[in-house]
């Protein structure tokens, strides 16, 4: 073996210079290496697709780059404990059915980082990968439509992973499948459709992302034991956007997040399917979007307490004629409330109540949204206010509304002004 090394190491001295010009193949190297060697390749590019299927450390020292020409996954990684970072992965196939990709990982115990994954249909894919990280790697995807492009980083069947400070443009998804207890901390994501999809999993960590320009927010279906906590979601495009939203699934914790610009902050279908255990929203900020909060209907069981609503068009609304009366709701910021802090304890003295008169005639006949906000919709609400034909449904009861100064600040943080795409971060 050691003379096999040497000489796969001398052929391969001999045709470096060539590897800044045309590819050197890469797989003799990897095949060569003893389990546990470092492979520092020099600056060039190497051909793929490879496959790793030992424990190895390979660096590109920045100047490396993996091409894979167009054919399947670049990079496949099927061991424990192997190391790929500082390279350029570039260059997969476009299958989508085949989930061709930059780098593709089966095994535990691997790491990805300090790479630039580019032209590739999916990037970074996590198969039945446990206790890996993935971290400070630049991901983009292939120029196709955002729906037919693949998920930057897709998750499935894999626990233990950390998946942390990466930065993805223009690619499709983030997207976690039928696992458990995965984090996903300090992303940055533009360009894409959903920010994060989170599909059949638990006990999932979302944590100080920032989403802004997607097509979509957060999004769960059948996802229990969330935790999604100081992320900013901001200025989604389409007009049926929701920044954070829960379907069947139960026993959430959805705090601290700020949600910005977008047309439903945070919805609950359905949510929790399990109503021994609650989804508590709690400490976000909700401003500036068409809805603050958006129930399917009056099932109940969330808590939700601290939060500020802050003009928002509609702070509260509830499909197919129901009310929110069901949840609990303490000690939230309403910007439209009316009443006063005599004794200046941060709490008004009255309870603060929404009634639905005809601002929510959109929600339930949808093909009024086109008149939202104009003279005719304003003089609608401000008669159906005056005079109502009907007795108005209460909406939201809140007993003990916080009572904010004007002068706190709403919405930047220290050391985020001009970061990103958010006109208002």
């Amino acid at each position: 073996m050691p003379r096999r090394f040497a000489q796969c190491l001398s052929l391969y001295c001999l045709l470096l210079p060539l590897s800044l010009v045309a590819g050197t193949p890469l797989q003799p190297l990897i095949d060569a290496a003893r389990p546990g060697a470092t492979l520092q390749l020099p600056a060039g590019r190497y051909d793929g697709p490879v496959l790793i299927d030992k424990p190895l450390n390979i660096d590109g020292g920045g100047q490396a780059i993996i091409d894979g020409g167009g054919q399947g996954t670049v990079v496949t990684i099927e061991a424990d404990g192997a190391r790929l970072s500082n390279l350029r992965i570039t260059g997969s196939g476009d299958r989508h059915n085949e989930l061709d990709a930059g780098i593709r990982v089966s095994g535990r115990f691997n790491v990805i980082k300090d790479n630039t994954v580019d032209d590739v249909l999916f990037g970074i894919v996590l198969h039945q990968s446990e206790h890996g990280i993935v971290r400070r790697n630049r991901i983009g995807s292939k120029p196709h439509e955002v729906a037919q492009r693949g998920d930057a980083i897709r998750i499935w069947y894999s626990s233990g992973n950390q998946v942390l400070q990466n930065r993805v443009e223009d690619a499709r998804d983030l997207i976690v499948l039928d696992s458990h207890d995965n984090s996903l901390s300090d992303n940055t994501v533009t360009g894409g459709r959903y920010s994060l999809h989170v599909v059949n999993s638990r006990d999932i960590r979302i944590s100080g992302n920032r989403f802004v320009g997607n097509e979509a927010g957060i999004f769960a279906l059948k996802a229990n034991g969330l935790v999604i906590e100081d992320n900013l979601v901001a200025e989604i495009r389409d007009v049926t956007g929701v920044g954070i939203g829960l379907k069947e699934s139960s026993n959430a914790v959805i705090e601290g997040n700020r949600i910005l610009n977008v047309t439903i902050g945070i919805a609950l279908d359905l949510s929790p399917e399990d109503e021994t255990q609650p989804n508590r929203v709690r400490d976000n900020l909700l401003a500036y979007n068409a809805v603050g909060i958006r129930f399917l209907s009056d099932r109940g069981g969330n808590r939700l307490s601290g939060n500020r609503f802050h003009d928002n068009y509609i702070p509260v609304a509830v499909r197919n004629g129901g009310g929110a009366m069901k949840n609990r709701w303490r000690g939230n910021f309403w910007s439209d409330y009316a009443g006063f802090d005599r004794d200046r304890d941060g709490t008004g003295d009255t309870p603060y109540q929404l009634y639905a008169f005809a601002d929510q005639l959109w929600l339930d006949y949808p093909s009024t949204q086109f008149f939202i906000a104009s003279p005719t919709f304003s003089l609608l609400d401000f008669l159906e206010r005056l005079a109502p034909f009907t007795e108005p449904r209460l909406l939201v009861r809140d007993d003990t509304p916080r009572f904010q100064r004007g002068d706190e600040r709403l919405v930047e943080r220290p050391g985020e002004q001009g970061v990103g795409a958010c006109s208002l971060c």
